[in-house]
């Protein structure tokens, strides 16, 4: 159960990785914001042809779950779910914070920290061997830094004691370690309410 399609759209750039057999391809476009919509069948289709694998051919499909952008997230989610149906395979979800977590490399507890916007973070922590510590929470910066602890994710962002890794290279080691958990829904993780489930909140 080694071949698969897995796509990340959770935040503004995009990947799409096809794996068959012991060749894999890696398509990653780092700037491609409000745009999943429109480029992602295509890259899509090129990572599959590229890779010489079919839909039908997968063991099972992968994406990235969140958190991140609300309309990305969805993007990716309900594409991958389409394949699933139409080919009967089973679907395999990854975190933001596992894409992550599941290719630092540390002898000690760290975090992941990704923008939420507005000084916020998506904020969680992992035992050395990528075990998380803590449930997924929306912080501020000072409550990251206040962690004390390595901190890894795939933005530039002023933190301290903070290891920017390359989302587009995390991708296909994340999906064959979630996938060795066991298939799983593909279940958005939001963390937060959107601005618009807030605005509906603070004017019923």
């Amino acid at each position: 159960m080694t071949d698969f399609l897995a796509v990340d759209t959770s935040s503004k750039y995009l990947t799409v990785v096809a794996k068959k057999g012991g060749t894999t391809v890696v398509n990653h476009l780092p700037e491609c914001a409000m745009r999943h919509s429109v480029i992602l069948m295509d890259e899509i289709e090129k990572t599959l042809k590229e890779a010489a694998l079919s839909l039908n051919e997968c063991h099972f499909f992968a994406a990235v779950t969140g958190p991140g952008s609300f309309t990305g997230i969805r993007i990716g989610l309900s594409t991958v779910k389409g394949f699933c149906v139409g080919t009967g395979k089973p679907s395999v979800a990854v975190t933001s914070f596992e894409l992550i977590a599941y290719n630092v490399e540390s002898l000690s507890p760290f975090g992941v920290a990704i923008d939420a916007m507005h000084g916020h973070y998506y904020f969680q922590t992992f035992s050395p061997g990528g075990t998380p510590l803590s449930d997924p929470a929306y912080v501020t910066g000072d409550e990251v830094q206040n962690s004390g602890l390595p901190l890894y994710g795939f933005e530039e962002l002023p933190l301290e004691n903070y290891t920017r890794l390359e989302a587009g290279t995390c991708l296909q080691r994340a999906v064959m370690r979630s996938a060795k958990r066991g298939f799983s829904p593909l279940c958005a993780l939001y963390v937060r309410k959107s601005q618009a489930e807030e605005a509906r909140s603070a004017h019923p």
